[in-house]
């Protein structure tokens, strides 16, 4: 069974960093696209960022979060970090990791097949 774990959310004021993390198991990741995505009250799910985790890593950040979040692997095997400095308040949301089997980066919810369950964000002014 494929799962897909989430970790690392919380309340924070503006300003301050969090680093998520997404760990993966029941499916081997390593030549998958694994990416980030969130979700704020009343709003659609967005994409935040993705990489991919074969051998020539790529990554994407949405324009939002490029040069303050960055998107990474780990040194174990299927798991995956979010790294976010400089926090805002509009960063608020449930933040969810997920995977989609193929090399290349997709930004649409309807291209990922696997999610996590997410994991709070709160930013305070």
């Amino acid at each position: 069974q494929v799962q897909l774990v989430e970790s690392g959310g919380g309340l924070v004021q503006a300003g301050a960093s969090l680093r998520l993390s997404c760990a993966a198991s029941g499916r081997d990741f390593s030549r998958d696209v694994t990416a980030w995505f969130r979700q704020a009250p009343g709003k659609e799910r967005e994409f935040v960022a993705a990489i991919t985790l074969g051998g020539y890593q790529t990554t994407y950040h949405a324009d939002s979060v490029k040069g303050r979040f960055t998107i990474s692997r780990g040194n174990a095997k299927n798991t995956m970090y979010l790294q976010m400095n400089s926090l805002k308040p509009e960063d608020t949301a449930v933040y969810y990791c997920a995977d989609r089997g193929g090399r290349e980066i997709k930004f649409s919810t309807l291209d990922y097949t696997y999610w996590g369950q997410g994991t709070q964000v709160t930013v305070s002014s």
